[in-house]
C-alpha cells in the first residue's frame, strides 16, 4: 500500500499539494489527472524518490521494486532487443553470463549460468522482450538495430518497452500512448489489464483510461482526490458532486442544452450508419458531465469557411512517397467532398502521415493526379506545425505574419476564444509548454478558415480539456476533415468513415473504431501472452477483413444477448449511481464492494456485448 499523510509538496515559490492523505492499494490501476501544472509530474517524482514532500509523509512498502520511463535514451550502439532486456538486470547479466562462457568454452561457467537463468527465470527472457517489441510496433527485423539509429518517437517506444521488461512492483507510466499509433495503444492497454503490480498513469487519452484503470486520481486547485471506477465514472461522480454545491447552476443549464444538441445532431444518423453507432456510445459518455465541463471552461470555435465547394480534393491512380526508390503508397485513389470526417488507421510507418502531405501538396505524386477546387483552403497540422513556431515571438506576432494589416485588438479577441487572454497574447513563446505550442498551432491554423483540414496527430501534448474543446470544436466544423490520431475519444466523436493504410495500399476500412479494436485484439499475428514471437521470423501484416455478405443471426440467441446486455447495463447504471452518492464515502467497507462490482459488471458487459457482436458479424 501507498500512503500519503499530510502530503504537501511544492516547486520553487509554487504550492501544487498540500494536505493530502490517501492511501492507494496493491493492484490498483490509478489514472492521474488534472490540468498542465497541477503536479502530476511532480507526484511521480515524489514516488520515485526524486523530490522530498515539504510537509508529510510519503510511505511506499519495503523493497517495492518500482519501474518508470525514462525522459532520455542515450545514443547506444546496442541493439534494440539487448536495451529492452536491459531492463531486467538481473535475466540481462544472466544471459551476458551465459553467451561469455560459452564463447570461452568454459564449460563449469555454462552450468553455473543455467542455473542462475533458471533462478531468475530468465529462459524466456529475449521471448519476453521481443513480445513487448513487438507489441509496441518494431517489426522483427528491426530487434538487432542499434538504439542510436532510431529517430526520437520510436525511442521513446524503446523507453516504454523497457519499463515494462522491469519487474516492478510499482509502474510509473507518464503519458505512454505519446507517440503511440492506435495499434500500439490497443496492445498496451491489453498488457497493463495483465499487469499484476500497482500502476500509476498519467494520460490525457480518456478512452484509454477508460479502459485501463479502475481508481482515477484527481489533482485539482493544490489537493488530490480519489475515485473509484475508470475516467466516465470519476466525471460524472465529480459533476454529481459540483451540482450539489450548485456551482454555476445557471450555465450549467445552458451547457447542458448545448451539450443535448451535440448529442441530439447523431442521433438520426444511427440507424442510418453503422459508424454512428460507435460515434453515439462516445456521445452517451459525457451525458451527465455538463457541471465538469461548464467548471472546465474552456472551449473554441472554428471560424466557419470562406467558401465550401462540393468536391474539394481528389487522388486519381496516385503513387505517393519520396522519389525513385522509396514509394510508400501505389494507384491510391482519394477523395475528399464538403462534409467528410474520415479517420486514417494502419500503424506507424505505414504511410498514413505520406498520403495526408501527399493531399496537403507537400509531397507531389510520383504518378496518378492530384485534383484540388480553385477554392480549396487547407488547415495542416503536424508535429512539424508546432516546431516552426518561431522562438523569441510572441502569439500576436504570429498572427500579424499572416495578416499584417490586421487591428491588434481582432487578434486579441481572436486569441483570448484559443485561450491565450490579455497579456498572454504577447508572452513569448519560448516559455510555453508543449501543450500551450499545440494549441497555438491550431489557432494560427483556424485563422485562415480553412475548408479542408487535414490533422496529424493534433492532440499531442493537449491535455483532456483541450482535448474535449477540440473535439466539440470539430464536430461542429462545416468543412471535411482528414484525421490521424491514437485518441480513439476525439477521432470516434469526429469522424464517421475510416480508411486503412498499409502493404503500400489505402483502403476503406468496413467498420468502425470499436470493430477495428476487436480486430487487433484478435487478429492472426497479435500478441499472446502463451506464444512468444520469435526474434528473427518477420511479421507479416494482415489485412482487415473484406466486407462480406452474411447470414442473419439467430433470433432467439439474438433476443437472449440483447436481454443480457440491457439487463448489464443497467445493473451497472444502478451501481455508478450509487458510486455518484457522496454518502457512500462514508463508510469504506460499502465503497470497496461497490467498486468491486462496478469492476465485475464492466467485465461481464464486454464479455456480453462481444458476444452480441459475434452473432451480428458470424
Amino acid at each position: 500500500m501507498i500512503s500519503f499523510r499530510n502530503f504537501a509538496l511544492r516547486r520553487g515559490e509554487r504550492l501544487l499539494l498540500s494536505n493530502v492523505d490517501l492511501a492507494l492499494h496493491a493492484g490498483w490501476r490509478v489514472g492521474v489527472v488534472g490540468r498542465n501544472g497541477a503536479g502530476k509530474s511532480s507526484l511521480f517524482a515524489a514516488l520515485m524518490g526524486e523530490v522530498e514532500p515539504d510537509t508529510g509523509d510519503l510511505d511506499l512498502p519495503a523493497k517495492a521494486r518500482i519501474a518508470s520511463v525514462a525522459q532520455e535514451t542515450p545514443h547506444l550502439p546496442d541493439p534494440a532487443i539487448d536495451f529492452v532486456l536491459s531492463g531486467d538486470a538481473a535475466v540481462h547479466a544472466a544471459i551476458q553470463m551465459e553467451a561469455n562462457a560459452f564463447a570461452a568454452e568454459d564449460w563449469e561457467a555454462v552450468a553455473a549460468a543455467h542455473q542462475r537463468l533458471e533462478e531468475v527465470n530468465g529462459y524466456d527472457g529475449t521471448a519476453r522482450a521481443g513480445r513487448l517489441l513487438h507489441g509496441l510496433g518494431f517489426p522483427a527485423e528491426t530487434h538487432e538495430k542499434p538504439v542510436a539509429d532510431f529517430s526520437g518517437g520510436w525511442r521513446v517506444r524503446l523507453n516504454v518497452a523497457r519499463a515494462l521488461m522491469t519487474p516492478s512492483d510499482l509502474l510509473l507510466l507518464d503519458e505512454p500512448t505519446n507517440h503511440l499509433d492506435l495499434d500500439a495503444v490497443v496492445w498496451l492497454e491489453e498488457w497493463l489489464k495483465r499487469y499484476d503490480g500497482t500502476l500509476l498513469v498519467i494520460s490525457h487519452d480518456r478512452e484509454f483510461l477508460d479502459n485501463v484503470t479502475t481508481h482515477i486520481l484527481h489533482l485539482h486547485d493544490g489537493t488530490a482526490k480519489l475515485y473509484v471506477g475508470n475516467y466516465t465514472a470519476f466525471e460524472r461522480q465529480r459533476a454529481e458532486h459540483l451540482r450539489q454545491q450548485q456551482i454555476a447552476f445557471e450555465k450549467e443549464q445552458a451547457e447542458r442544452a448545448h451539450l443535448q444538441s451535440f448529442i441530439d445532431r447523431f442521433k438520426a444518423k444511427a440507424s442510418k450508419a453503422r459508424q454512428a453507432q460507435s460515434r453515439m456510445k462516445r456521445l452517451e459518455k459525457l451525458a451527465g458531465t455538463e457541471a465538469v465541463r461548464v467548471e472546465r471552461g474552456v472551449s473554441i470555435q472554428l471560424p466557419a469557411p470562406l467558401r465550401l465547394p462540393n468536391s474539394l480534393l481528389s487522388l486519381r491512380d496516385a503513387d505517393c512517397g519520396y522519389g525513385a526508390g522509396a514509394t510508400i503508397l501505389r494507384k491510391v485513389g482519394f477523395g475528399l467532398e464538403a462534409g467528410d470526417r474520415i479517420g486514417l488507421l494502419g500503424v506507424n510507418g505505414a504511410g498514413k502521415s505520406t498520403l495526408v502531405k501527399t493531399l496537403v501538396g507537400e509531397l507531389p505524386s510520383m504518378s496518378g493526379e492530384r485534383m484540388a477546387h480553385p477554392d480549396l483552403r487547407i488547415g495542416y497540422f503536424a508535429q512539424h506545425t508546432v516546431e516552426s513556431l518561431v522562438a523569441g515571438t510572441s502569439p500576436i506576432d504570429h498572427l500579424k505574419e499572416l495578416s499584417p494589416n490586421t487591428p491588434t485588438q481582432e487578434f486579441r479577441n481572436f486569441l483570448g476564444g484559443w485561450q491565450f487572454p490579455g497579456d498572454r497574447a504577447f508572452e513569448a513563446i519560448d516559455n510555453f509548454s508543449g501543450g500551450e505550442k499545440a494549441r497555438l498551432a491550431l489557432a494560427l491554423l483556424a485563422w485562415n478558415k480553412p475548408n479542408l483540414l487535414l490533422l496529424d496527430e493534433p492532440t499531442n501534448h493537449l491535455d483532456l480539456e483541450m482535448r474535449e474543446a477540440l473535439a466539440e470544436a470539430l464536430s461542429d466544423f462545416d468543412g471535411a476533415i482528414v484525421m490521424v490520431s491514437h485518441d480513439r475519444h476525439l477521432i470516434g466523436l469526429v469522424c464517421d468513415q475510416y480508411w486503412r493504410v498499409h502493404d503500400g495500399i489505402v483502403e476503406p476500412f468496413a467498420g468502425d473504431l470499436d470493430d477495428y479494436a476487436a480486430w487487433l485484439r484478435t487478429r492472426p499475428g497479435a500478441d499472446n501472452p502463451k506464444t512468444p514471437v520469435p526474434k528473427s521470423a518477420p511479421v507479416a501484416a494482415t489485412p482487415a477483413p473484406a466486407p462480406v455478405a452474411k447470414p442473419r443471426p439467430n433470433p432467439h440467441r439474438l433476443q437472449k444477448a440483447e436481454e443480457r446486455v440491457a439487463r448489464l447495463e443497467s445493473k451497472l447504471a444502478e451501481c455508478e449511481a450509487q458510486l455518484a452518492d457522496p454518502a457512500v464515502y462514508a463508510d469504506p467497507g460499502r465503497l470497496a464492494d461497490l467498486g468491486r462490482t462496478q469492476l465485475q459488471l464492466r467485465a461481464e458487459l464486454d464479455a456480453a456485448e462481444a458476444e452480441l457482436l459475434a452473432l451480428y458479424t458470424t
